[in-house]
């Protein structure tokens, strides 16, 4: 762990998990983002069958509410447009977004690679000033209060708003977690460690930005000063809403209403409402926190007695849950988040009515009934997923009545969690990746109530354990355990629903489920993608039918790949999928995080066909720089643009030694016009040029 000595001498602390990252990524990543959630021992030591299957849904997804927003105060302009780099000649002709897949690209390439004939440039970096010029960006003079002013670090979900002549925006994105050690100079004094934390803390949670430009098709900039700016950060009081609001479990010394709670962690990815609110879900947040590590709660989340990768216990006593009065502050992290970007004054807002564990994110579509529906996903080995169907109904129109109306859907309803059954033999399921007879992994599901309405739907749990300890609810209503579910994503036409499955390098080791159905392959390094179809197309439907449309991998040396049976010798290489995205042909986008550890290829964004011949046919669009992840693919192809968030540029790096000059390039050490040797987090923009 992070000691003070280890900050001084510039030294990395020792990582659990050095020459144990096979699978998704480096062992700085797997430290600073998930405290070394696989060094540990699986949270999830129910005796639950791992049933085999799965299914999902309905309606559309963004739906833009806000009309055409004033931009006003300085122009920050981002970094120099980026040349696009050549990949194969190019892309057929009248097509929108038509390119030819680039080649993978070698995970030491410091390089953000797009097809032939598109550019890219950032359109905003860590540290870049929101609220006023004078906020600038100096790698060697940040202060907590500078960062409080200033884009976060580490962004991941990420959206574009925009108004309704296209010519103005609004951009949000998360700030999942902190690099100290690439961020900033070696601490010699304990106050500048002190500082170095707050400083960290000022750089986790939400930014919103507005954006501008002059003509449709072209890149955005972003307005400082404009008044809708915000920071959203792990200092940020939020309002507890739903069943679990004001519960014992959420008390504090504090906080002793347990009705607010101040900051957000680990904010992994989201999604938009129809009512034009963002939601953000709460991930690694158990590394955040010392706990005394003995009850069934803190072993189910993965909490511990040991110090943490980022000390905030020295800075808070709030982090440290040992500390009188401060037991439960574990508890109120965990939840979906929902933030309005039209309102920069009104709280953001933890609904607990979703549950608590290590959300991914959100993403909400109307059912046929009118509610609204949200699928989310638990992001550890073994655990599950989950959806939330609202009581009341969804109002349509963007009057002030109905907005107001539909920003209380997710305060109260039903939460349930999967369980899938496979209509293969078992004995067919070998763990290769070889299709059972019927040529598919596929089969049926259903959906398990935990609360109906507000009311425990649980043995022995009241609704507030239900909502709070929703691993141990889970666990006793027997549903399946996953290979890590990450993005959650109702189609927009369709109403199907697809299920991004990272990876889970411990399925069949030693004591642990082997393949099912659902999760097919022992030791799954690259990952899988289950496609859902709920029962009468309607996503607040109690039963679902599923099938696997994709087992990632590089069919060149991988035979248990699939591919939609798409012919595996004519697909790009993809391992580790993460996020998705829709374009408006309905083809998919998945964004990866792990590829570099698995297949030695950097991770990047790829189109997926989900109709037609070409279902199946993974075509590679942008690779990410050395030792990033991409997150939060936006893809508007009406508008021939796509945007990434491009995350832990330079990982495995340190002050004295960067791993990553992205997205400035230019000479280590010099600091010109806010640009920097160093790797700065960034959201990005391409375009056809």
């Amino acid at each position: 762990m992070t000691t003070t000595d280890d900050q001084e001498t510039g030294r990395r602390p020792l990582l659990p998990m050095a020459g144990h990252t096979a699978g998704k990524r480096s062992a700085v990543t797997c430290h600073l983002k998930c405290a070394d959630a696989c060094f540990h021992p699986v949270p999830n030591t129910s005796e639950n069958a791992y049933f085999r299957d799965i299914a999902s849904a309905s309606m559309t997804r963004r739906s833009v509410l806000w009309g055409a927003v004033a931009a006003g105060g300085a122009i920050v302009v981002g970094a120099a447009v980026g040349d696009a780099l050549p990949a194969a000649a190019g892309g057929r002709p009248g097509a929108r977004l038509a390119f030819t897949p680039i080649a993978p690209v070698p995970a030491s390439a410091d390089s953000f690679v797009v097809p032939d004939g598109y550019r890219w440039s950032p359109i905003i970096r860590w540290g870049d000033p929101l609220f006023s010029a004078r906020d600038a960006f100096d790698p060697n003079a940040q202060t907590a209060q500078l960062q409080e002013r200033q884009f976060g670090y580490n962004n991941d979900y990420l959206d574009i708003i925009e108004g309704p002549l296209g010519y103005s925006a609004i951009l949000v994105a998360n700030q999942e977690y902190t690099n100290e050690s690439i961020m900033f100079p070696p601490a010699v004094t304990p106050e500048q460690l002190d500082e170095q934390r707050r400083i960290a803390i000022a750089a986790h949670g939400m930014s919103i930005v507005q954006l501008y430009r002059t003509r449709k098709r072209r890149p955005w900039k972003y307005v400082v000063g404009a008044p809708l700016n915000r920071r959203i950060t792990a200092s940020t009081p939020f309002t507890f809403s739903g069943p679990a609001a004001g519960s014992a479990l959420l008390r504090t010394v504090e906080d002793p209403t347990g009705t607010t709670v101040r900051g957000t962690l680990g904010n992994c990815a989201g999604g938009t409402t129809p009512w034009g609110t963002v939601l953000s879900g709460e991930e690694n947040f158990n590394g955040y926190f010392r706990t005394a590590g003995t009850s069934a709660s803190d072993l189910r989340y993965g909490l511990a007695d040991r110090a943490t990768a980022r000390g905030w216990e020295a800075v808070d006593p709030r982090f440290d849950a040992r500390t009188p009065g401060y037991e439960n502050e574990p508890h109120r992290f965990g939840y979906i988040v929902e933030v309005d970007p039209l309102d920069p004054y009104s709280p953001p807002v933890k609904h607990t009515a979703l549950g608590r564990f290590k959300h991914e994110g959100a993403n909400v579509v109307i059912g046929r009934t009118g509610r609204a529906v949200a699928y989310m996903g638990d992001d550890e080995r073994f655990d599950y997923l989950y959806k939330f169907v609202s009581t009341d109904s969804y109002r349509p129109g963007s009057s002030k009545r109905s907005r107001r109306h539909n920003k209380t859907l997710l305060t109260a309803g039903s939460l349930y969690v999967a369980r899938f059954t496979g209509d293969s033999a078992a004995a067919e399921i070998t763990g290769t990746g070889a299709l059972p007879s019927d040529g598919a992994f596929d089969g049926t599901g259903e959906w398990i109530p935990l609360v109906i309405d507000g009311v425990s739907h649980v043995p022995g749990f009241s609704t507030e354990q239900v909502l709070v300890d929703t691993r141990l609810a889970a666990d006793v209503a027997g549903a399946t355990k996953m290979d890590r579910c990450e993005d959650v994503e109702p189609h927009p036409t369709s109403g199907r629903v697809y299920v991004v499955c990272t990876n889970n390098t411990d399925r069949g080791k030693a004591g642990k489920e082997g393949a099912v159905e659902p999760n097919p392959r022992t030791n799954n390094r690259d990952g899988h993608v289950i496609e859902i179809t709920e029962a009468g197309n309607d996503a607040a439907a109690t039963s679902f039918g599923w099938s696997i449309l994709l087992l990632c991998g590089d069919p060149a040396t991988n035979t248990s790949t699939y591919f939609a049976g798409f012919p595996a010798d004519q697909v790009s290489p993809i391992s580790c999928p993460d996020n998705v995205a829709f374009d408006s042909t309905g083809a998919m986008w998945l964004a990866t995080d792990g590829a570099p550890g698995v297949i030695g290829y950097g991770d990047g964004l790829f189109k997926v066909p989900l109709e037609g011949p070409e279902r199946g046919r993974v075509q590679q669009f942008l690779s990410v720089p050395a030792e990033a992840e991409t997150c939060g693919p936006v893809v508007r192809d009406a508008d021939e643009m796509v945007y990434v968030a491009v995350q832990h540029p330079g990982e495995n790096g340190t002050w004295a030694q960067q791993h990553s000059y992205f997205p400035d390039y230019v000479a280590p050490g010099s600091l010109t016009d806010g640009r920097w040797g160093g790797p700065r987090p960034s959201v990005v923009q391409v375009w056809k040029a």
